[in-house]
């Protein structure tokens, strides 16, 4: 698993992969929807989405004259189950880490009781 984990995140270490997934993440799309959404290339873009869906990442389908990329969520699983772990170490610290905070400055408790009024001066 960790050999996928390392090729997936090789792939994702580009930004532009990154984006096409954010944009496919919704819904299918042809490549010049991508094209136009990025600003890139459209050689560009068709060489991310290929390298994209080598790492498993995409599928494509044709839909007459136009082929529709969308994501593959299953690689992107294996990240998160990699990932999981190191999210529990990392909750366990900013729990600590605010209990710690807590400790050195602690909140003020609310009080329920009204504010005394200052008297009002009378003027003549």
């Amino acid at each position: 698993m960790v050999s996928q984990v390392t090729a997936t995140f090789e792939v994702l270490a580009e930004p532009n992969r990154r984006r096409i997934l954010d944009l496919l993440r919704d819904a299918e799309r042809p490549v010049g929807d991508l094209v136009a959404a990025l600003a890139v290339s459209q050689p560009a873009v068709s060489k991310h989405l290929r390298v994209l869906r080598e790492a498993g990442l995409v599928r494509v389908r044709g839909d007459a004259q136009r082929r529709l990329y969308r994501v593959d969520p299953e690689p992107l699983r294996a990240i998160d189950e990699w990932l999981a772990p190191y999210r529990a170490h990392w909750s366990a610290s900013l729990d600590a880490l605010e209990h710690h905070l807590d400790e050195i400055d602690p909140k003020p408790a609310r009080t329920t009781e009204p504010k005394p009024m200052k008297p009002r001066r009378r003027t003549r």
